[in-house]
C-alpha cells in the first residue's frame, strides 16, 4: 500500500505546481494583451520602473504625449505598482461611460487610487450607501437651505478674510478650505458645531490625510501596501475624535426617533437626518455615521476648495471680467433677490467658474475604472482584467478640436456658447455633463455632489464680488498649479490681495 504521507506530499506539490503555472500563464497572457497597447515611456519589466519615476514628476506631459501620438485610441504608462491605461476620443469615452459596473468598477478604482481601505475605511468601499444621500436629499434641499448657506458664507468670510480698507494679503487655499468646511457643515451638522474650531480642524486634517496617505501608500509595491497603510494612516484616531463631536448629536436623534417616530417634531433638516432616513442595521451606529460624515466632508472640502481657489486666482489674474460679472449679479438680485434659483440665471458667473475648472482642474485624468474582467472597447482594444483605465481629461480640455484657442483663459467662453446655441441654456452649464468637459466625469457615476458644490462655489463668488476687491501681489501673473503624478492643486502658499470693495 502506498505511503499516505508521500501521496499527500505529492498531491500538494502537484496542486502547487498547477497554481504557480496557472499564475505564470495568466501573467504571461496579461503581458501579451498589454503589449498590444502602445506605451509612453519604457515598457520593459525593469525599465518601466524608471518610467514610473518619470510619472511622479511629469505625468501630465507623459499623458499629453500619448494623447497627441495616439488620438482617439488607448496608450499606457507605468506607475509605481501598476500600469495606467489612458483612453481618449468620443467613442472610447462613450464606451467607458456605458461599461457596466461588473466589468469596469469605479469604486474599485477609487479604492486603489486613494487606498480607501486604509485612508477612509473599508466600510466606505464596501457599502457606499451615503452616496445616494448626497445625490438626492442633499441636492433636493439646496433651495430650502440656501439662506443658511449664504449666512455661513458671510460669517466665515468675515472671520477668515475680514474686509479692510487697505489691501490685505491672504494665503488663498488655506482660507478657502476654512470657509468651505464651515459652509458645508452648516448643511451637514448645523449650528453651532459647524463653527467649532476643533471639529472644523478635524475635517480639514482628515481631507489632507486621505490625499497624502493615498499618495504615500501608492509609492509602495502591492505586497507592502498593507504595511504602509498601517504605518501612514490613522483613521480610527480621527473617527474617535469625530465621535466626541457628533456622537451626542446622533444619539439624541436616535433617542428622539425611538420616542416619537422618524418624523419627530423639530427634526433638523440636515445631513445627519438624511442619513438616518435610509440607514439600516450597523449603518445606524454612531461610529459608522461619524465615518460617513468624515467621508462626505473629505469629498466636499477637497473638490470645492480646489475649484474655488482656482476661480479666485483667475478673478485676481484677469480683473477685466469683474465689471461684467458684477453687473450681471446686481441686475439679477434687483429682479429676484439672491436665491438658489437666481444663481441659476447668472450665466457669466457660471461660465467663469466652469472655465476655471477647464483650465485648472484637479488632475490629468478622470473617470478612473478598474477592469473586473477583460473588457473590449468598440475599436477592438482589450483591457485585461485587473488593469486600471482612465480618460485624459486635462488633454481633452486643452484640445483645439474641442475648444478654440484652448490655452487661453476666457471667462465668458461658455456664456457665449449658451448665447450662440439654441439648446445652450442648459447644455453649457457648469453642472452639465459632456464628453468634452470632464471636471465631474460623465455617466451614472458622475460626481453626485456637483449640484451642491457648484451652488456653494457660486454663492461664495457672488459674496466676493459684491464685498471685496481682489488682486495679486504680482499683477497679471496667475500662481501656477502644483503637480504630483497625475494630480494637481492650487499652490497652497500663493496669496491673493483683498480689500473692502470701493466701487
Amino acid at each position: 500500500m502506498e505511503d499516505p504521507a508521500l501521496l499527500a506530499t505529492a498531491s500538494a506539490g502537484a496542486v502547487g505546481a498547477l497554481y504557480v503555472g496557472s499564475n505564470l500563464f495568466n501573467a504571461w497572457t496579461i503581458r501579451q494583451q498589454l503589449n498590444k497597447i502602445p506605451t509612453v515611456g519604457a515598457s520593459g519589466i525593469f525599465s518601466s520602473y524608471f518610467g514610473a519615476y518619470r510619472y511622479l514628476r511629469n505625468a501630465r506631459d507623459m499623458i499629453q504625449e500619448g494623447y497627441n501620438k495616439y488620438p482617439g485610441t488607448a496608450f499606457k504608462f507605468p506607475m509605481v505598482s501598476k500600469w495606467m491605461i489612458v483612453v481618449s476620443g468620443p467613442q472610447m469615452v462613450e464606451d467607458l461611460r456605458k461599461a457596466p459596473d461588473d466589468q469596469m468598477s469605479m469604486m474599485d478604482a477609487v479604492a486603489d487610487l486613494i487606498q480607501i481601505d486604509y485612508t477612509v475605511g473599508p466600510e466606505i468601499h464596501r457599502d457606499p450607501y451615503h452616496v445616494a444621500t448626497v445625490r438626492t436629499p442633499l441636492t433636493r434641499n439646496l433651495a430650502a437651505r440656501f439662506d443658511d448657506v449664504q449666512d455661513e458664507i458671510a460669517e466665515a468670510f468675515t472671520d477668515h478674510i475680514p474686509p479692510t480698507e487697505e489691501w490685505t494679503s491672504v494665503q488663498a487655499l488655506p482660507a478657502v478650505v476654512h470657509i468651505v468646511c464651515r459652509t458645508s457643515n452648516r448643511l451637514f451638522v448645523g449650528l453651532p458645531l459647524c463653527r467649532d474650531p476643533d471639529y472644523r480642524a478635524l475635517n480639514e486634517e482628515f481631507t489632507i490625510d486621505v490625499i497624502k496617505g493615498g499618495h504615500i501608500i501608492n509609492l509602495f509595491p502591492n505586497f507592502l501596501k498593507p504595511l504602509a497603510g498601517r504605518l501612514f494612516t490613522n483613521v480610527e484616531v480621527k473617527v474617535k475624535r469625530g465621535i466626541k463631536h457628533v456622537g451626542p448629536i446622533i444619539q439624541e436623534r436616535l433617542d428622539k426617533e425611538e420616542q416619537y417616530g422618524r418624523d419627530w417634531p423639530g427634526k433638523p433638516n440636515d445631513f445627519i437626518s438624511w442619513l438616518l432616513e435610509t440607514a439600516q442595521g450597523y449603518q445606524r451606529s454612531i461610529r459608522d455615521m461619524t465615518l460617513r460624515l468624515l467621508s462626505v466632508n473629505f469629498a466636499a472640502i477637497h473638490t470645492s476648495s480646489m475649484t474655488f481657489t482656482q476661480t479666485l486666482f483667475n478673478l485676481a489674474a484677469y480683473p477685466s471680467h469683474i465689471p461684467a460679472l458684477r453687473e450681471e449679479i446686481e441686475a439679477v438680485i434687483r429682479e429676484e433677490g439672491l436665491t438658489k434659483l437666481s444663481l441659476h440665471k447668472m450665466r457669466k458667473l457660471d461660465s467663469f467658474i466652469k472655465e476655471s475648472g477647464r483650465c485648472g482642474s484637479t488632475g490629468a485624468l478622470i473617470m478612473e475604472r478598474k477592469a473586473l474582467k477583460d473588457f473590449t472597447f468598440s475599436n477592438g482594444t482589450v483591457i485585461p482584467k485587473g488593469q486600471m483605465v482612465a480618460i485624459a481629461s486635462f488633454a481633452t480640455h486643452r484640445d483645439e478640436v474641442n475648444y478654440s484657442d484652448p490655452d487661453k483663459f476666457d471667462g465668458f467662453r461658455f456664456a457665449d456658447m449658451r448665447e450662440s446655441e439654441t439648446e445652450g441654456f442648459s447644455k453649457h452649464q457648469m453642472v452639465s455633463l459632456s464628453n468634452n468637459y470632464m471636471v465631474f466625469g460623465v455617466g451614472r457615476h458622475a460626481c453626485p455632489g456637483r449640484f451642491f458644490a457648484v451652488n456653494e462655489i457660486k454663492a461664495m463668488l457672488v459674496h466676493v464680488l459684491l464685498n471685496y476687491d481682489v488682486g495679486l501681489e504680482n499683477p497679471g501673473v496667475r500662481p501656477p498649479d502644483r503637480w504630483f503624478g497625475t494630480h494637481s492643486a492650487p499652490d497652497p502658499t500663493a496669496k491673493v490681495l483683498f480689500r473692502k470693495r470701493r466701487v
